[in-house]
């Protein structure tokens, strides 16, 4: 049975007192919690080092994220960070393709498919974030582009190299708008990600990978998303900016 996994992108939020005092409180929950879910935080990429370095003094089991890498492996690319760097500060996971990305940095799936190459090289978790606009969902269009961002991207791995990615769907129209996808619509999309990744991979992988919902989760309606049988957990935003509200959803995986 695949584990889930409670993920909490904080974005461009949160200054350093914040953090460190969210992310000390987080450890305290941990530990004063018997909890069924894994746990990751992918704050801004500054505060990487010293999360992990936390986290292992307390020896919290709580995961370490970086919110974006580079494609390229090092060089003259000024305010890039590789993947390597990543690893060396002690991050397990690492974000790609966030629709923010994809939107504002244009990042294609050819940049995408060479991060995911990068992290895999690394021993860095890719979460691999795919979505749907508004449009694409009203106009029937939603499975075509969804096929179409793992076709060109995480699908060209090898079985070996997919086995260790973890996916998270995000509709776009569903990110900081307050609108969320109903549990049917959630789990519609997973149990269609899930098939693809079956007709490519077999039952084998297509079962034991993780595919995470991102879109509007809060406390009031994670239990219902949470509890589909596709959805292996969430990426949070805007809810994980609060530790009872971040509890409160990990607490719906109990």
């Amino acid at each position: 049975m695949r584990k889930k996994l409670i993920a909490g992108n904080w974005k461009m939020n949160l200054e350093w007192n914040e953090a460190m005092t969210f992310f000390t409180n987080l450890i305290q929950f941990e530990k004063s919690n018997a909890l069924n879910a894994d746990l990751a935080v992918f704050p801004p990429s500054i505060y990487l080092r010293h999360f992990f370095e936390l986290a292992s003094d307390k020896e919290s089991s709580i995961g370490v994220g970086a919110q974006d890498c580079s494609a390229m492996n090092a060089g003259a690319y000024t305010g890039e960070i590789s993947a390597s760097m990543i690893r060396s500060l002690g991050s397990s996971y690492c974000l790609v393709g966030h629709s923010e990305r994809r939107e504002y940095h244009y990042e294609s799936n050819d940049v995408l498919s060479e991060k995911v190459e990068r992290l895999l090289e690394n021993g860095v978790t890719p979460v691999f974030c795919c979505g749907e606009s508004l449009e694409d969902r009203e106009s029937g269009n939603h499975t075509f582009v969804i096929d179409n961002q793992l076709d060109g991207t995480i699908f060209e791995l090898s079985e070996e190299q997919f086995s260790k990615v973890v996916i998270a769907y995000e509709p776009v129209w569903a990110i900081g708008t307050g609108k969320t996808a109903s549990p049917e619509q959630a789990q519609d999309m997973h149990a269609f990600i899930r098939e693809l990744i079956h007709s490519k991979y077999g039952a084998e992988i297509a079962n034991s990978i993780r595919i995470l919902y991102g879109g509007s989760i809060k406390p009031s309606n994670a239990n219902e998303l949470l509890s589909q049988p596709d959805v292996d957990g969430g990426l949070i935003g805007g809810a994980s900016l609060k530790v009872e509200d971040f509890g409160a959803i990990i607490y719906s995986c109990q």
